[in-house]
């Protein structure tokens, strides 16, 4: 007991700094996604209190590059080598990005926008309440796992806002972003309420038989 409690913690500690989570200190979770879907855990949904700003902070730099979150993002996902703003390289101008909810291919970085793919205010009324402010910043900053944050066409983001499958799925690639969505909530043990469980399983039973795998933290 007292080993895995140790594992956890050096898990966290080493998200926040923003390196990578040995095999030892993590575990990963293998299963179908209508099972994944299923074995999610209900409780309900409670936002009171939320404050973006104040419990999960914003992008940070946390290997000291100069290039933030979003940054980093942009230059993961990018078909093509980015340039920047200025010869420093910290703020991308330009690349290749297709977002995946809609199959478009942006080549400005201000055409896009970084998606928490689950909503911060979501994640904090399924959990992230109770949690420590680090593993808060981790979550917001998650780049562990290509699924948590993506770029995506700036007017389908700011359609989605705080939604859950039950209330907003993309126009393209529906299974894909049900399975991610799935793993992310199983990646930070995020509970769903039971509207949210319900479309869930019921875009899982409509999908192709697929597997998750993904590795909590």
């Amino acid at each position: 007991m007292l080993g895995k409690l140790l594992a956890a913690v050096v898990a966290a500690l080493l998200l926040v700094a923003g390196l990578a989570v040995p095999a030892e200190a993590a575990t990963v979770y293998k299963a179908s996604l209508r099972s994944a879907a299923r074995a999610l855990p209900v409780a309900v949904e409670r936002n009171t209190g939320y404050d973006r700003d104040r419990y999960f902070g914003s992008w940070k730099d946390t290997n000291r590059d100069c290039q933030n979150t979003r940054a980093e993002v942009l230059i993961q996902e990018s078909k093509v080598r980015t340039k920047y703003t200025t010869s420093k390289g910290c703020t991308v101008r330009t690349g290749k990005w297709v977002t995946n909810w809609d199959n478009r291919t942006h080549y400005s970085a201000s055409a896009v926008q970084i998606d928490h793919l689950v909503p911060v205010h979501e994640a904090w009324g399924s959990g992230a309440r109770y949690w420590s402010q680090s593993r808060r910043v981790a979550f917001y900053n998650d780049l562990g796992d290509g699924r948590a944050l993506s770029a995506q066409t700036s007017a389908l983001n700011s359609a989605k806002q705080a939604k859950g499958p039950e209330a907003w799925m993309p126009p393209k690639n529906r299974c894909k972003y049900v399975a991610d969505w799935v793993a992310m909530k199983v990646r930070w043990g995020l509970k769903v309420d039971s509207t949210e469980k319900k479309a869930l399983i019921r875009y899982a039973d409509s999908c192709a038989k697929t597997t998750i795998t993904v590795t909590k933290v």
